[in-house]
């Protein structure tokens, strides 16, 4: 008698829903957190997934949220070998998170999974990104507010993406948007950024935000030199990414031309005034700005290399294509 042919696996299909939320030191804040995410994801009559990561956590956290895993099977847990910070957290909820919507939040508590819905909703008009907006912060006003509104401010301006919070964690995303995002630094932040590259809709929604219960805050001041560096650094791959020889052959022209300057300037003070080559800095200044100018250049030159093999030896696209009608996808 021949066998039965094997029946092929069930694959179960993708959530609609992901919620992503990154844990560090928060075993008080784990199990009711936990609770009011599930039943606001649940109400939203979604299928989703609750993608928790402790990030290196040494209170217990992650015996928490491992026993949460065990009673409920939506719940998928990634515990990083050590704390590597909110922005690599996050990524690894990305890399892990397979909805065709992602949002994430802080693990904190202050964050209202019962928001979850307003950004859905919010989402379903056209956006491919809806950022939270804490209007009524319950933060210390010295130490996070303040020089809260002052970055968001100046990411604003520099970046073109005018938003009141980025620091807000409460966001919902499509996933297509997040498709190739890589998140280094404190640039968990900018995402919006990086999806309005792309050309995607952003949209913000004011929400709640709720004042710490237990534990202690991770932020203080010391995150702002990193966020102003990692803004320099989003700026300089929004207008230079594909095109470094602007920025270093600009600096190395204007080396060069400052250092003509100085050197005629040191031929006129010698033939003019007598004054001797020795007398004055201005031979070490033209020699300076002359050997600066040179290696500018030459940088740059290697930076157009660099980035020509980071596209294709991956067979990276400088663009991306949103829709297409009436062309196969390649």
């Amino acid at each position: 008698m021949t066998p039965p042919a094997p029946q092929p696996r069930h694959q179960p299909a993708s959530p609609e829903l992901s919620v992503v939320v990154p844990f560090f030191n928060e075993v008080e804040n784990v199990a009711t957190l936990h609770e009011e995410i599930a039943a606001t994801a649940g109400a939203t009559g979604r299928s989703y997934e609750l993608v928790y990561i402790d990030d290196g956590s040494k209170d217990g956290t992650d015996a928490a949220l491992a026993t949460i895993a065990a009673g409920d099977p939506r719940v998928r847990v990634v515990s990083l070998l050590r704390n590597y910070g909110q922005t690599a957290a996050m990524m690894a909820g990305f890399d892990h998170a397979t909805g065709a919507i992602i949002v994430t939040m802080d693990g904190d508590g202050q964050n209202d999974p019962a928001e979850i819905p307003r950004l859905l909703d919010e989402l379903e008009k056209g956006y491919d990104v809806v950022s939270g907006w804490r209007i009524d912060r319950q933060d210390r006003t010295v130490t996070r507010t303040l020089p809260s509104k002052a970055a968001n401010w100046l990411i604003s301006r520099v970046s073109g993406v005018a938003l009141h919070d980025y620091g807000c964690s409460l966001k919902a995303y499509r996933r297509d948007i997040m498709r190739g995002v890589r998140l280094y630094g404190e640039m968990h932040r900018f995402i919006p950024i990086y999806a309005a590259w792309q050309g995607g809709r952003i949209a913000e929604l004011p929400v709640a935000h709720r004042p710490r219960l237990h534990g202690q805050s991770k932020y203080g001041l010391n995150r702002i030199y990193k966020v102003l560096l990692d803004l320099l650094l989003v700026a300089f791959m929004e207008r230079y990414l594909t095109k470094p020889i602007y920025v270093f052959g600009g600096l190395g022209l204007l080396s060069l031309l400052l250092s003509f300057c100085t050197a005629v300037w040191a031929v006129w003070l010698k033939v003019v005034d007598g004054v001797f080559f020795t007398k004055t800095p201005l031979p070490i200044l033209t020699g300076t700005f002359f050997t600066t100018g040179v290696l500018c250049v030459l940088m740059g030159l290697l930076a157009e290399l660099m980035v020509r093999t980071y596209y294709e030896a991956q067979s990276k696209s400088v663009y991306q294509v949103r829709d297409r009608k009436n062309i196969d996808a390649p």
